[in-house]
This record gives C-alpha cells, structure tokens and sequence, in this order.
C-alpha cells in the first residue's frame, strides 16, 4: 500500500488521512454518440480472440467501425512539446473513462480514469499503467496560450482542455509519446457484466459503499470471493472512501473487474458463441470515442494471439496522498517515475515490470 503523506503549504509533511477533493471547473461536456462498442472493453477482448473467431470478429468489427464516434485528439497538440517516439514498432495507447452515472461525478466532463497501455514491439504483453487522477503535475499550456500552465491535479487538463490538454499533460509527465487515444464510460461495465451473467470477483476486506445504485445510496459489500452482477461491480469500482489508500483501492478494483470480465468472457464460452457475443457487445451501448487515426480492426489482429494473463496492471510510481494548499491530491514519486517511464519510452518491458515493483 503506498505510503500516505501530507504537504502543508510551508512545505512540511505530517500524516493524513484521505478527504474530499476538489474538482476543477468544467467545460461542457462534447455530444455523445451511442455507439456499438466499448473500445476498452473491445480491444482487450479482441485480445483474447485467435484462429477463426479472430477472423469473424475482425469481420464484424469492420461493420461496426466506421460508426465509432472519432475526436481530435493531437491536432491542438503542439509538436515542438512532444516526446520524441523512441521505440518505433511499440505502441502507447491513452485510455481516458469517466463515469457519468456515479452521484459523485457532476461536473460531467471529469477523467476519473487514466490508463497509458503500452503494447511492446512483439505484441506478446500488454502493460496497463493507471495513473491516479489527483496525481499533481504540471498542465502545460495550450496550444492558444489560453489555457493551462501550471500545476494542477492531472484530471484538471481534461476539464480545460479536453483531449489534446489531457494528451499534453500525460507526455509531459511521463515524457512518452502517445499513439492514439480511447475515451470509455465506465459505468457502461454495468450492461457489459451483466450480458456475461456476473463476473466473480475477491474482496479484499468488507465495506460499505455510500455511492450505491440502490435506493439510499448504500450497498454492503461481504469479504470473500463472490459473484457480482453490473451493478454490484460498478458500486464497487466506485467506491473509495471506505479505504484507507482511498483513490488506489479504487484503481486496484477498476483492475479486478477488468480482468474478471476477460476471465468471464473467455472461459464462459462468449466468444465461441455468435449470439452470446453479439448480445455481449450490444450490451456495451455506452461507447464513446477514438482517435481519427486508431483502427479497432488492426489493433484486435496485432493483439489475437494474446492472452488475460499476457496482460499486467501497474499504477504510476507515487509517495501516496497528502494536501497542497486546500487541495487533496497524489504525490508523483518523481524520481522512480522517471526511471519507470524512461523503460516504457524505450520499450523495455523487463525493466518496466522491475521499476514498477
């Protein structure tokens, strides 16, 4: 568990425990398109796809392709700023979800999830890097001089300035080039689980969940390995001031229902199954966007060979939580991070895993 700090704004640290925090204002949140596909949930499926079924889903990811809502996410992304690609053949993938249904979330234009996958030069793994959304870092300016340039809550650069800030924000803090970008709605794990009829899930200790889809807001979440439906599992990928690591439990749960779902998906027959797999991807209606450049359909064939556990989750190197002026927020570990994403620039997956323990 990372440790848990507090900065006071002369500097000193002292022990704390996680408060509330506070957001950025937002922008109006882009028009959403319902779509066919959840573009997380899809390509780490198409992961799990090989032989025959890889070449049916290729098919029918053909059809649904084109009707994939697309954003402009490096043109307002200026180019003298950017990381220089070291590693040609290895890409860097910037996953942003919200979840537009939690009683939380009201500003409607938050990032509460930031993912840098990284696919190495010979596709055999998959690197699934979360990065706290209070992580404090430099917002570099915009592109217009307008917005930006100063620090700030890594999450405020996609209230500013949408994708392209968000884009800029993550390659100056982790100084890796990124190759193109999704935008998920998490809460749409509730229609994809229970297409699956459940996914089993371990939790770590009991606790109450105050942010609850039941009536009155709260649901009790028991100890132990259990099957939950999509409702169970988006309460529990919400929640976080149950825990003592508060925003790190909650990347740590959001990584446990990933993984259950490709586990689900897999051994419960789904993608040999064409009805079962087109009612599973019909159930993911809450798809949002990609980048003007990513293929869905390249990205599932380069990756079919892969496998669940060909798959890791990491959690960018921090000292933990503390405060900064009135402000509750992560403390980037500087130092490790830049050892960290130094091998994630170079492609260096043995000394990524490495730096990340």
């Amino acid at each position: 568990m990372p440790g848990r700090t507090e900065v006071e704004e002369s500097g000193s640290v002292t022990q704390t425990a996680p408060d509330s925090v506070a957001e950025p204002t937002a922008t109006p949140k882009p028009r959403r398109r319902r779509a066919r596909w959840i573009v997380l949930i899809t390509v780490l499926v198409l992961v799990l796809l090989g032989g025959g079924s890889a070449l049916a889903a290729a098919l029918y990811l053909r059809s649904v392709e084109a009707g994939i809502e697309r954003v402009d996410a490096f043109e307002q992304v200026p180019e003298e700023s950017r990381p220089v690609k070291v590693a040609h053949d290895a890409k860097n993938i910037l996953i942003l979800g919200s979840d537009t249904r939690d009683p939380e979330n009201t500003s409607g234009s938050r990032t509460d999830t930031i993912i840098l996958a990284h696919l190495p030069k010979d596709r055999a793994s998959a690197q699934l890097i979360s990065i706290p959304r209070d992580t404090w870092v430099h917002v570099p300016k915009s592109k217009d001089g307008q917005r930006g340039g100063r620090d700030a809550k890594i999450n405020a650069a996609y209230a500013w300035g949408g994708v392209p800030m968000m884009v800029q924000t993550v390659e100056r803090f982790t100084g890796v080039r990124i190759d193109h970008v999704a935008i998920v709605d998490f809460a749409g794990f509730k229609e994809i689980i229970d297409a699956l009829g459940g996914v089993e899930i371990t939790v770590e200790r009991s606790f109450t969940s105050t942010h609850s889809l039941l009536p009155g807001g709260r649901r009790e979440f028991k100890k132990g390995r259990q099957v939950m439906d999509g409702a169970q599992a988006l309460d529990y990928v919400r929640e976080r001031y149950a825990f003592p690591d508060s925003d790190f439990a909650r990347i740590r749960h959001q990584q446990q229902v990933i993984r259950a779902i490709l586990d689900k998906a897999a051994s419960g027959g789904t993608l040999t199954n064409p009805a079962k797999l087109n009612a599973f991807i019909r159930a993911s209606a809450d798809a949002v966007s990609v980048d003007k450049t990513l293929s869905l359909l390249d990205l599932g064939m380069e990756l079919r060979h892969l496998r669940s556990s060909d798959l890791t989750f990491l959690t960018s190197p921090s000292k933990g939580t503390g405060r900064i002026g009135s402000e509750s927020v992560v403390l980037a570990d500087t130092e490790k991070a830049k050892e960290f994403y130094d091998a994630v620039r170079r492609d260096a997956v043995p000394e990524i895993l490495r730096a990340a323990k």
